[in-house]
């Protein structure tokens, strides 16, 4: 009997030992292994690839905020209402900018695919009339805007972009305020193919729609633009030709940069539109229909020239002067200061002389409805940029 119950004891230990087991088998089984997010330094510092695929992504921005005074620029000069008196009194112009950009890059077997996009997001006051308070500068958020959103594949580019007439040929300087005398209108939805050749050689042929009520198509033929540059370590010479199919009108630009120095940095640009059907010799100043989407400088002709000089690797300061045949005169001068990387703040002075008609900024989104009669305006900026 004893022996019965021995062994019945020693078998039910065994059951529950074998049990226990399996439960811990069951408890202990391993996850399916993670994927965790990969480096692709492929295309630069910043990219990963998206988990399961094959493409690389960079998520970027800045955040950027700007003090405005004066009457020049982009602030146009800023005034309000007083609420007490009413009388009417200059006030600080400021903005804050947040910035998103992305970008995405993956080799096919017809070439590289790439997309690129931005979006912009404002807080800030602007000069605006509202009903029974006179001249406000109310602070507000803005809406939203698309400035870049484009997919390309190989050298052809589809979407939307800033011209070809502005971007190929580059910035007119590294100051903030560029468009005193304004070098060329910019956003609209492009067909665009590029060309990379030997020695330096590159091109560009763009299709375009242009925006708004003076660049707009108004039928199925597109504004065509057309680039050609030869980069060499000494520089650059760039020349681009704009068709307006609204006006059937050319414009035209050509820059020459030179790298004296490792330091010192020039550049002059130089415009070129005939008036033809633009209609130019119009008297009325708040007219800004009749300059079409790409010669949107005064008369025939226009210039840009500026230097940038590098004290060190923290410090830089820059200048653009401009003018065009209507008179219309400009300075920027601002040095720029790295504190630390990828935060920087530039202390910009501005000034522009408003010619024949005081037409100084028409065609462009900076026009200074409020000062259009004033000669001369003198202004400043002090912006702080955290990019990432």
């Amino acid at each position: 009997m004893k022996t019965t119950s021995l062994l019945l004891g020693s078998a039910a230990a065994l059951i529950g030992v074998s049990d226990a087991r399996a439960i811990d088998s069951i408890a202990a089984a391993e996850p399916d292994p993670a994927e965790y997010v990969r480096i692709c330094d492929v295309y630069g510092a910043g990219y990963f690839y998206i988990p399961g695929t094959e493409t690389c992504l960079r998520i970027g921005g800045y955040v950027r905020y700007d003090i405005g005074l004066g009457d020049v620029g982009s602030f146009n000069g800023a005034n309000a209402t007083d609420h007490k008196d009413g009388s009417a009194n200059a006030t600080w112009q400021k903005n804050a900018r947040f910035t998103l950009k992305t970008w995405t890059n993956q080799e096919t077997e017809l070439g590289s695919l790439k997309t690129y996009s931005e979006i912009r997001m404002n807080f800030g006051n602007r000069n605006a009339y509202s009903d029974g308070d006179g001249l406000q500068n109310y602070a507000l958020n803005r809406d939203p805007s698309l400035a870049f959103a484009w997919i390309q594949l190989g050298n052809l580019r589809v979407g939307k972009d800033w011209s070809a007439f502005d971007m190929f040929i580059g910035y007119p300087g590294n100051v903030l305020n560029q468009t005193l005398v304004p070098y060329g209108d910019f956003d609209t939805n492009v067909v665009q193919y590029y060309f990379d050749g030997c020695n330096g050689v590159s091109a560009v042929v763009s299709l375009e729609e242009g925006e708004g009520a003076v660049g707009s198509i108004d039928s199925y033929v597109p504004h065509v633009v057309g680039g050609l540059k030869y980069t060499q370590q000494w520089g650059a010479i760039t020349g681009v030709a704009a068709y307006d199919s609204n006006y059937e009108s050319v414009a035209g630009k050509i820059r020459v940069d030179v790298n004296v120095t490792d330091e010192l940095s020039l550049f002059g640009m130089l415009g070129y539109g005939s008036n033809g059907k633009l209609n130019d010799d119009s008297t009325n100043a708040i007219d800004a229909h009749g300059r079409g989407f790409y010669k949107v400088w005064g008369g025939s002709w226009a210039f840009w020239a500026g230097a940038t000089y590098k004290f060190n690797e923290k410090t830089s300061f820059n200048l653009q002067v401009s003018g065009d045949q209507l008179k219309n005169y400009a300075a920027a001068i601002n040095v720029a200061y790295t504190f630390v990387p990828d935060f920087t703040v530039i202390a910009e002075v501005d000034y522009d002389r408003c010619g024949d008609f005081c037409v100084g900024m028409v065609g462009t989104s900076n026009v200074n409805w409020t000062n259009a009669d004033k000669r001369n305006s003198l202004g400043g900026i002090l912006r702080f940029q955290r990019s990432f």
